[in-house]
């Protein structure tokens, strides 16, 4: 127990940090849109291409880990798409549930991992997002646009030029084509990486937002609830039913346990969402997840 504290605390402390610094207008209001995109464009990118590029490509197990991303995300899909019937959701308030199951929040993901699993963890990870990035930004784009016309084009075009998927491809690349990274770019992508994760939990507590947790409160409890500890309890069986190692097995359930991804509510406005609802569950899970992250671990361990 005392390990996983060690290993999460600092990163929620980070989260906290930068939402009293954005609350009190630290460094300046105009600084906060800024790092995330360049977070997201540059930082983040980086650390998803090292990654990649060095990841166990070639380990027997990765197959079953695949395997098993995949079968979650049926497993939960399938549960959403009856709920959505029982309750008649319609798209703008779907497209916030669905997000707020399946979503995940990459950079607090990517630190919890690195600090209860290292390297290796690391590397497992990078591999599980080139997969589940995609997937889970198109089932979102598609269940916002429910109901709607959308060309193929205004779905695709999203994913295409999604900066992290663009990395996740390229460092796959460069893995498989035996591309040696050197004259120093190594170093220079290892810099921009370590950058990434702790400006990325600070933007996290940035963009929570406390005063979108009123109202709603059934809704706000039972998706976060399902999100942080149903979500990983399925994972747990898909993990078991394909026979994943130990290592893996945490890593896919530590995965599926993470808050729901901060950008959520972006794409939620942009495509005529319940914003206000996304915003809460953003923020709620967010706060829950300092204790169910724990929780997992310590079950897990």
């Amino acid at each position: 127990m005392i390990e996983v504290l060690e290993a999460l605390w600092p990163l929620f402390v980070l989260i906290v940090a930068g939402y009293y610094m954005q609350k009190h207008g630290f460094p300046g209001q105009g600084f906060w849109p800024g790092a995330e995109r360049f977070n997201y464009f540059i930082l983040f990118p980086a650390l998803l291409f090292k990654s990649l590029a060095t990841a166990p490509l070639n380990d027997p197990a990765l197959p079953r880990l695949l395997a098993a991303v995949v079968l979650v995300l049926a497993v939960c899909s399938a549960g959403l798409l009856v709920a959505r019937r029982v309750h008649a959701w319609p798209a703008a308030r779907f497209g916030v549930m669905l997000q707020g199951t399946l979503r995940f929040n990459t950079y607090l993901g990517l630190a919890a991992i690195g600090g209860v699993f290292g390297k290796e963890g690391l590397l497992l990870a990078a591999v599980m997002l080139a997969l589940l990035v995609p997937i889970v930004n198109v089932m979102a784009v598609l269940a916002l646009s429910a109901g709607r016309h959308t060309s193929l084009k205004a779905l695709l075009l999203p994913i295409v030029k999604n900066p992290l998927i663009l990395a996740c491809l390229a460092g796959a690349l460069v893995n498989q084509t035996g591309l040696e990274i050197k004259w120093g770019t190594d170093r220079l992508l290892a810099l921009l990486a370590a950058s990434s994760l702790p400006l990325g939990l600070l933007c996290v507590g940035a963009a929570l937002k406390p005063g979108e947790l009123h109202g709603e409160l059934g809704a706000l409890v039972t998706n976060s609830l399902t999100r942080l500890l149903l979500v990983p309890a399925v994972a747990f069986g898909c993990a078991v039913l394909t026979g994943l190692p130990v290592i893996e097995r945490s890593i896919l359930v530590l995965f599926f346990a993470l808050p729901t991804a901060p950008t959520a509510y972006v794409l939620t406005r942009q495509l005529g969402g319940d914003s206000h609802l996304m915003a809460g569950i953003i923020t709620l899970q967010t706060l829950l997840s300092a204790a169910s992250l724990m929780l997992v671990l310590i079950l897990m361990s």
